[in-house]
């Protein structure tokens, strides 16, 4: 946190130094539920946003921070914002499927996505984020393809890389099956692939 804070005081202008001052005492709110970081974790999120108004991950522990203390709404609203205001960017479209998503409405979710992809149709993280979504409502298919869609954009994608193995493993052995049934179990992704 000295660190963060002496960059900080370096250049009062790096919008850096303001997200990983917050982040450290949105960990430490986390781990101790203490008001203060609390507070100081939701101060140093928006003195970011400030300086840099379309920080993703900036926007995305702001919103985490903010369910996490019960302010769902003020989450949504906060996103919603930052999506009206540049409707020609697809990270906030993914911020808020992703919201929606965690809030179990996959629907308004691939909604998100889909405006985000008419914007870059080839978004390594929306075509992840639907792949995610689709794989969850059994779409094998077609979240095969938007994995390896994503993966065409941005080949760095360990965890998509490893849904693209465990689906293709699991259609593998579904075709290779003498008792070729309509389902096809695959493990779950554990986190999410964005």
């Amino acid at each position: 946190m000295e660190e963060f804070q002496r960059a900080i005081d370096r250049d009062p202008t790096n919008a850096d130094g303001y997200y990983n001052l917050a982040a450290c005492y949105h960990r430490l709110a986390s781990l101790y539920h203490r008001p203060n970081d609390i507070a100081q974790a939701e101060r140093y999120y928006y003195l970011c946003l400030d300086r840099a108004p379309n920080h993703r991950e900036c926007y995305r522990g702001l919103a985490v921070l903010l369910v996490q203390q019960d302010r769902k709404e003020e989450a949504f609203r906060l996103l919603q914002g930052w999506t009206d205001r540049n409707p020609g960017s697809p990270d906030p479209k993914i911020e808020l499927a992703r919201l929606y998503e965690e809030f179990g409405d996959r629907e308004k979710a691939k909604q998100l996505l889909a405006d985000a992809l008419l914007t870059d149709a080839s978004n390594a993280r929306a075509l992840a984020a639907l792949g995610r979504i689709r794989e969850m409502e059994g779409d094998v298919g077609q979240a095969l393809a938007n994995y390896q869609k994503a993966l065409s954009s941005n080949p760095f994608q360990p965890e998509v890389a490893a849904r693209v193995a465990a689906l293709n493993s699991a259609v593998f052995a579904r075709s290779s099956s003498p008792m070729n049934g309509d389902s096809i179990a695959v493990a779950r992704p554990s986190t999410p692939v964005r």
